[in-house]
């Protein structure tokens, strides 16, 4: 990768990590109900997923896509479903209480993991990242450098919606405010797959 493509790919991969998706939306409500250390395994699945899907995408697995295109119709439908699955439990969560909070689960770091093989967005971001910002005949090394910049940058991104997320636990203290938190970013949730089913 020429030295004259870092600094967009760095500014690509930063405006595609900060903004709105499955997994900011979920680590926004991860850092509300856990707080940010417990909410650490899944933010590093989800970059550390994300990261191991360009590089393993980069190195032919777009390919199996190609070949077999029902594949693309069974994830995209797929990760659908689970997106609205995962909305409606954020939808109906009711609020936990410090005992609750600490003896349930946020998503784990191989749930999250998972989760960037049918999520939509992750789809998107890699897809397009490998066609534009690696050159023609890439080898291995540009394949990890590209998954090594979305590591670290997604890290710093996802990581300020958990933060986000803890700082809101200061403004909804009651029940209800936090029902009404869970109920909108079921919304969101829901919200981010408009660009896949249109």
């Amino acid at each position: 990768m020429s030295p004259e493509l870092l600094l967009p790919l760095c500014t690509f991969a930063a405006i595609s990590s900060i903004t709105p998706g499955p997994n900011n939306t979920m680590m926004l409500a991860s850092g509300l109900n856990y707080g940010f250390v417990r909410s650490l395994p899944h933010l590093f699945g989800i970059t550390c997923g994300f990261s191991f899907m360009i590089f393993a995408t980069g190195l032919g697995l777009h390919v199996v896509f190609e070949q077999v295109p029902v594949l693309q119709i069974v994830l995209k439908y797929g990760g659908a479903l689970y997106l609205l699955w995962l909305a409606w439990k954020l939808a109906h969560a009711a609020p936990m209480s410090a005992e609750q909070a600490a003896l349930s689960r946020p998503m784990g770091f191989w749930g999250a993991a998972a989760f960037q093989w049918i999520n939509p967005k992750a789809w998107v971001m890699s897809l397009t990242a490998l066609t534009t910002y690696l050159p023609q005949g890439f080898g291995v090394g540009d394949a990890a450098l590209l998954a090594g910049v979305f590591g670290v940058i997604g890290t710093l991104c996802v990581g300020c919606w958990a933060m986000f997320g803890v700082a809101m636990r200061r403004v909804l203290q009651d029940p209800r405010s936090v029902r009404i938190f869970n109920i909108v970013m079921a919304l969101a949730l829901v919200a981010t797959l408009y660009p896949l089913l249109a």
